[in-house]
């Protein structure tokens, strides 16, 4: 009853920031012709009076409701990465941007567009695997740094995800440098952007994405359990050590693969799940669901104040999470210094 309660205004609020995005821009076309070109080609069975120029298909259709659409889905995989991760850790300044998923998983996007493999392995699967590779890497690498003995040490784990962020800047910088004709790509996932998005890059993640939840909120329950403590969750019966590795494994998934498509995009991870935590509570198989709907919801509102907020310049999407998202977690910072949860 309660996840309907909050899922019903998110579901109007998601259906009205997606009309609002669409339907503004540099062009200048009326909202009615905005949706009767979405109409006609989401119903195209509709016998519709076509009398809109073909450009204007072109921009809505080609242009503004694939950027929506992958909008939608980064923003719903950052925010489900991140309430993952703030469960299975029992730490809710973690997400995949401070514990350095995001940087590793750019990474190796950058390294795959330095040498121009981004078809040439696994074709059009090739960037999001490779992403997810190494963000899972990095992950494996800070969560073995903040381990002392078996036991993980919650203090060490957001400096593990600095040290290996500031190691992988060094890379991504080094990479940059010797990389004169595709800088202007690899700055676009380091900066993190939605601008070259089309249809086949939605549809290249949904499935990583969809599927990627569906797992994660199958062990919505462990996650709650988990909450309580290793000692008490293991004490209930729960395979800890596996399910730790399993949601690790998925939330970096779906975390590598928004990575793969949109770049480096701050701060969505961890705004969203504290947001929705204090608004519906620690129950994951509420909170998860719920985060990823905000998440789209937060993702579309910054994509189209990035576009347009400086028109016809286009700021990079990153930087409007992180205004947002860095003040907020120097305040979460202050207020759980010494107890998490």
């Amino acid at each position: 009853m309660k996840l309907f309660f909050w899922a019903i205004p998110l579901l109007l609020l998601l259906f009205l920031t997606v009309a609002v995005s669409v339907s503004i821009g540099s062009a200048d076309l009326s909202f009615k012709v905005v949706w009767q070109i979405i109409i006609s080609h989401a119903f195209p069975f509709l016998d519709l009076d076509k009398s809109w120029p073909e450009t204007a298909d072109i921009i809505v259709w080609q242009i503004r409701m694939p950027r929506v659409f992958l909008a939608i889905l980064v923003g719903a995989a950052l925010a489900a990465a991140g309430v993952t991760y703030q469960g299975i850790l029992r730490n809710p300044l973690a997400d995949p941007y401070i514990l350095g998923v995001s940087s590793g998983a750019s990474f190796g996007a950058a390294l795959v567009i330095f040498f121009g493999l981004q078809t040439t392995i696994l074709g059009q699967w090739t960037l999001p695997i490779v992403s997810f590779i190494s963000g899972l890497i990095t992950l494996l690498i800070v969560y073995r740094l903040a381990l002392v003995g078996k036991k993980l040490q919650i203090e060490t784990l957001l400096l593990s995800g600095v040290i290996l962020q500031s190691f992988l800047g060094a890379g991504l910088s080094l990479v940059l440098a010797k990389s004169e004709e595709k800088m202007g790509q690899i700055m676009f996932w380091l900066m993190g952007s939605l601008s070259f998005s089309d249809w086949s890059s939605g549809l290249i993640i949904a499935p990583y994405v969809i599927i990627g939840i569906m797992i994660i909120y199958l062990f919505s329950r462990e996650m709650n359990i988990l909450s309580l403590g290793e000692q008490n969750a293991q004490h209930l019966g729960v395979n800890v050590a596996g399910i730790r590795i399993v949601l690790l494994l998925t939330a970096s998934l779906i975390a590598g693969a928004a990575v793969a498509v949109s770049g480096i995009i701050g701060f969505v991870g961890l705004v969203v799940p504290h947001i929705m935590r204090s608004l519906c509570g620690n129950d994951h198989r509420i909170l998860l669901p719920l985060s990823a709907l905000a998440g789209s919801v937060l993702l579309i509102i910054a994509d189209t104040v990035a576009r347009t907020i400086m028109q016809p310049q286009e700021l990079p999407i990153g930087v409007i999470t992180a205004l947002l998202g860095a003040p907020f977690f120097a305040y979460l910072l202050r207020k759980r210094k010494k107890e998490f949860f």
